[in-house]
């Protein structure tokens, strides 16, 4: 018996989320222009984005407190430079 697809990488939950007009048009906007597949799509990824920002964010709290990391300082770098999209 085969799965369907959509459980095949965990079951998710459908949520109501209310948003004013103009959100819900730039939303509908990328989906337009093929972006993204579904609204769903871009809330998704724009949480995605948000907790990857948060976890930054508390990464750099932890860093300022403890001082920077010597083993790390080559990976510090290297993240320096490199590309901002985490898409």
């Amino acid at each position: 018996m085969a799965l369907p697809f959509c459980y095949r990488f965990g079951m998710s939950k459908q949520i109501a989320v209310r948003l004013p007009d103009d959100l819900v048009d730039f939303v509908d906007e990328i989906v337009d222009s093929g972006t993204e597949r579904s609204r769903a799509a871009v809330v998704t990824r724009a949480l995605e984005h948000e907790r990857r920002r948060n976890l930054a964010e508390r990464d750099s709290r932890i860093l300022a407190r403890t001082g920077p990391d010597p083993e790390l300082a080559g990976l510090a770098e290297y993240a320096a430079g490199a590309s901002l999209d985490l898409a």
